[in-house]
């Protein structure tokens, strides 16, 4: 690619492949950059991003079972500004011990990350590859929830993030995974090229709604369900279906067929939250998306359920949320 006209030189950025590696993790955010360059230029602008797709090996298997070839080597030298982009692979544990892993962690501890040089992206448990290579000591990063334990075993010196879409800790940049990836990729290309650029190749990629780096990566609608119990689940999909309804724990119970005490019991082992709890956080959830759509707060607590404007503001505190009701609602309501 030629530098960009105004001097500026490209960002270079390298999308590194194993066999397996998990295709939607690095299909697209590449697929958001080459839209930003698509933008720039017919805008009249240099494209910004070069993108190279390299691996230890000249082709990959990708997860679900198709071929790429003419990958390029893990480069030896860079010219100008680069990310390097890890993406995830299947699997409960991510197994490092096969000849090409090994070639590429040898090349990942040989990097010299630094913010505006070269700079680390991860994508899903394509953290994990980063914290064998010992780049993530002393760095807060996330990663798929399903291996946030044992990115930690692996790499005890990081501050792990549970529950985040992406997290931010220059020049390390780590996403949750798979759709989170894009989310990382809009956030950086905003950093880059600026909002509005980031906005137009969001909405041509009809992601309705670009999620940050304090947005949690469940939604609070599936959160608290990471169970098998049938009759909690039939519980929950009542209280999902109607959180505005009059509940209580004894209704609760009777929708399960059990008496409240074990109901309880069965949300506290189950969920790992109280009844009331659970149906606090969907409430707040559902003045979120009110609040969201244009509602003021008054209106945002009587829609979600809850009594008055001041339980909203104390669910809303009491689940960490940023800001506050008032803040998010529109201005002058």
């Amino acid at each position: 690619m030629n530098p960009p006209q105004d001097g500026t030189p490209p960002i270079s950025v390298v999308f590194v492949l194993l066999d397996d590696s998990l295709v939607l993790d690095w299909a697209g955010p590449a697929e958001a950059l080459r839209i930003a360059n698509q933008q720039l230029v017919a805008a009249g602008r240099p494209a910004r991003f070069a993108i190279e797709f390299v691996g230890p090996r000249p082709e990959s298997v990708g997860s679900v079972g198709v071929t790429l070839a003419g990958l390029a080597p893990l480069p030896t030298a860079w010219d100008g500004p680069a990310w390097v982009v890890l993406v995830g692979l299947p699997g409960s544990v991510i197994a490092v011990d096969s000849d090409a892993a090994r070639e590429l962690l040898h090349w990942l501890r040989g990097l010299r990350l630094a913010r505006g040089a070269l700079e680390l992206v991860t994508v899903c448990a394509g953290a994990l590859l980063a914290a064998h290579a010992g780049l993530l000591a002393g760095r807060r990063v996330t990663t798929h929830h399903h291996h946030l334990d044992e990115l930690q075993q692996v790499e005890p010196r990081c501050d792990v993030v549970r529950n985040r879409v992406f997290v931010l800790d220059a020049p390390v940049y780590s996403s949750a995974g798979v759709t989170t990836g894009i989310d990382l990729m809009l956030h950086r290309i905003a950093e880059t090229c600026g909002e509005a650029l980031a906005a137009q190749v969001a909405q041509t990629m009809v992601v309705a709604l670009r999620r940050g780096p304090h947005d949690p990566e469940l939604s609070p609608f599936l959160a608290y369900r990471n169970h098998l119990h049938a009759a909690l689940h039939r519980v929950q999909d009542a209280v999902s279906a109607q959180p505005q309804a009059d509940w209580s724990v004894p209704r609760m119970a009777d929708v399960a067929h059990t008496s409240p005490r074990h109901l309880t019991r069965l949300f506290v082992e189950h969920a790992g939250v109280a009844p009331l709890a659970y149906l606090r956080r969907l409430r707040l959830a559902n003045a979120q998306l009110a609040l969201a759509s244009g509602a003021n707060v008054t209106q945002a607590a009587e829609r979600a359920g809850f009594g008055s404007d001041t339980q909203l503001r104390r669910a809303w505190h009491q689940f960490g949320l940023p800001g506050s009701p008032s803040a998010t609602a529109p201005a002058g309501r």
